[in-house]
């Protein structure tokens, strides 16, 4: 009986030590949304992340370690997203990254990141502020934020007039959903109308704006020489076949990227035709998106139930985060040890540190489909770098060749000035974390 025992013991010891011997999943958090008005977005978006992670991990993980997530569904409410963050933040040894694709949701958790020590990407939306890794060590709007974003658009507005003196006396409507989201880029178009003298009028329209007459009343009584879309979901399509009912041109409006996809233009029929809208990501077909296509969806493995939305505008920004992600634990084994899954702390670091450049993106198949992405303490976004595509009534195209830049200086004067008062509130000691 003895020998017994003192086999199972023997056995089990040698269980446990293969287990330890086992590399741990690097374990993500996707407060996700894929019902509600806002589906359309969070089943692309999610969904191109999970492709990627499968991808990934089928070649074997980075460095051997695969990466593991689990979704926790939103509805896009910011009291429902909080509620899942707490939800999966301790699971699975605890997340190292969370990603909830809500403006709402992620003002919901900053504060309490930097105590769980847990990093959050806010991939071309959020709190523009948090560029400012010295206040905000555990928050990251990668890529690019919505102040450089609407420095961006008047860049090109005031291009397309012949010169940004030219916009002077000019009108701009701000169409917004009237929530955080719509509110984030004020600060720098009211900064850039007192700059160029245009008037910038402000409409909101309640979400999920379905029902927006009286904003274009409001707009075709205004006569603007542009609008800025700047919807959500169900209210882009809306706006677009409103413009059309009250016969405004679609030439003059101007999208932001979260109402620049195939789910805001198709439905909209011929509406939609030469309706502009900005991108963080160029349109068109690239090899990672072939490889998806080819060890997924092939196979019956891929996360999205319709395979033609691989590459469309929503599916391609997943891939790009998940990619900057995978980059972020690459660039982090590299320090704290290859084959090692790291800690929410290490993978903070790895963020901070990414370098994301041409030869990098050509390496992973996604030459082109994303800005060069460099990050510092001084800058979480890590580009500021946007394009300009248009709509032709069957898919999207570049009209900007190049990567647009706005005017950073502005922006970056805004990102110190209203950090340094977030620091002040919240009596944080502006520093580089460790």
């Amino acid at each position: 009986m003895k020998r017994f025992a003192s086999l199972v013991a023997v056995l089990l010891l040698a269980a446990s030590g293969a287990a330890i011997a086992q590399p741990a999943e690097q374990y993500i958090a996707l407060p996700s949304y894929r019902v509600g008005p806002y589906a359309a977005g969070g089943s692309g978006f999610y969904g191109g992340i999970i492709d990627y992670f499968n991808l990934v991990n089928l070649s074997g993980g980075v460095n051997g370690v695969k990466i593991s997530w689990e979704e926790c569904e939103t509805e896009y409410n910011p009291s429902r997203g909080v509620e899942c963050y707490e939800r999966l933040k301790t699971k699975n040894g605890g997340a190292t990254l969370v990603e909830p694709l809500s403006t709402g949701v992620a003002y919901g958790i900053l504060d309490r990141l930097a105590v769980d020590k847990i990093p959050m990407t806010m991939i071309g939306y959020g709190r523009s502020d948090a560029a400012n890794g010295k206040v905000f060590p555990y928050v990251f709007p990668l890529i690019t934020s919505y102040w450089n974003q609407a420095a961006a658009m008047i860049k090109y507005l005031g291009d397309k007039e012949g010169g940004m003196a030219r916009l002077k006396g000019k009108k701009i409507v701000h169409l917004y959903h009237d929530s955080a989201f719509g509110k984030e880029p004020l600060p720098v178009l009211e900064a850039l109308s007192k700059q160029y003298g245009f008037e910038l009028i402000k409409i909101p329209v309640t979400p999920p704006g379905s029902e927006q007459q009286s904003q274009w009343l409001q707009i075709r009584q205004a006569k603007p020489d542009h609008v800025i879309l700047w919807g959500w979901g169900s209210m882009n399509a809306v706006a677009i076949k409103t413009a059309q009912r009250n016969g405004f041109p679609r030439e003059k409006i101007l999208g932001v990227w979260w109402a620049g996809s195939e789910e805001d233009t198709v439905p909209t029929g011929d509406a939609a035709k030469g309706y502009s809208a900005m991108t963080f990501n160029t349109p068109g077909n690239y090899p990672v998106l072939d490889e998806i296509r080819k060890k997924l969806y092939d196979a019956g493995k891929g996360n999205m139930a319709d395979a033609s939305r691989i590459g469309s505008v929503y599916h391609m920004r997943g891939v790009s985060a998940a990619i900057l992600w995978v980059e972020a634990i690459r660039t982090a084994q590299e320090k704290f040890g290859k084959g090692k899954r790291i800690t929410g702390e290490q993978m903070r670091w790895g963020l901070e540190n990414l370098n994301v450049d041409e030869a990098r993106q050509k390496a992973i198949g996604a030459f082109g489909m994303l800005p060069v992405v460099k990050t510092s303490c001084d800058d979480h976004e890590g580009s500021g770098a946007v394009k300009v595509q248009q709509w032709d009534g069957k898919k999207w195209n570049a009209v900007t060749p190049n990567w647009i830049v706005g005017d950073k200086a502005l922006t970056r004067q805004l990102l110190e000035e209203s950090s340094a008062a977030y620091a002040a509130e919240k009596k944080i000691t502006p520093a580089c974390a460790k």
